[in-house]
């Protein structure tokens, strides 16, 4: 029996997922709710063996469920089942510990053979995904000082040395919102969430030699 978690905050949707799901004989929903905060309370009483989770929850986003799903319940399967399928969604997603990427959309027969293919050790991902996936890797390295742009080299330099975004403008004769324009590309582009860790990585990289 594959117990399954559905974390999804459209109630039609939410209600459609558990019909289909709970359609089939060797499938369990052992719970279903609308945001991350009330179904991670749950994860170690109901122990789901998949856990499928749609991005763009209410209060803590899909991608911070995914992180606190694989620090708290690692034991689970992550399945995730949304609308987002850009780049950077699609590779954090990855990056906290998803398992499998489907669209919405696919039909019944193609989410029930997911699930079960996940169970047994898969990673199904909407076609699309996977193309995306492909393409990616195939796209020749280029050198990291010239992914991120003159300026934002500067500001990045900037940062390194300690200063604040008001103190970084005043360095570079721009304005604080160019400034923050310029950190939020740089951590794009470095795949970073905070300071310190866009930091570290830039080190790794060598960009700031």
């Amino acid at each position: 029996m594959i117990r399954v978690l559905l974390v999804e905050d459209d109630e039609e949707i939410r209600g459609r997922l558990e019909l289909i799901l709970t359609g089939e004989s060797e499938m369990q929903v052992v719970g279903a709710f609308g945001d991350g905060e009330s179904a991670l309370k749950t994860l170690s009483a109901l122990k789901p063996d998949v856990v499928l989770v749609d991005i763009g929850l209410p209060g803590m986003s899909g991608i911070e469920l995914i992180r606190r799903i694989r620090a708290e319940y690692d034991h689970a399967e992550i399945m995730v089942h949304t609308v987002h399928s850009d780049h950077s969604t699609l590779f954090a997603a990855i990056k906290e510990g998803a398992n499998s990427y489907l669209e919405k959309g696919v039909s019944p027969r193609e989410l029930v053979e997911s699930v079960q293919e996940l169970a047994g050790g898969g990673s199904p991902m909407s076609p699309r995904i996977a193309r995306m996936l492909m393409s990616t890797f195939r796209e020749p390295a280029q050198d990291d000082r010239n992914h991120l742009t003159a300026a934002e080299h500067k500001v990045l330099l900037e940062i390194n040395r300690g200063k604040s975004y008001k103190e970084v403008a005043a360095a570079l004769s721009v304005s604080r919102n160019t400034v923050h324009s310029h950190i939020k590309k740089i951590y794009s582009k470095l795949q970073s969430s905070s300071r310190a860790e866009a930091l570290h990585k830039a080190r790794k990289k060598g960009l700031l030699d």
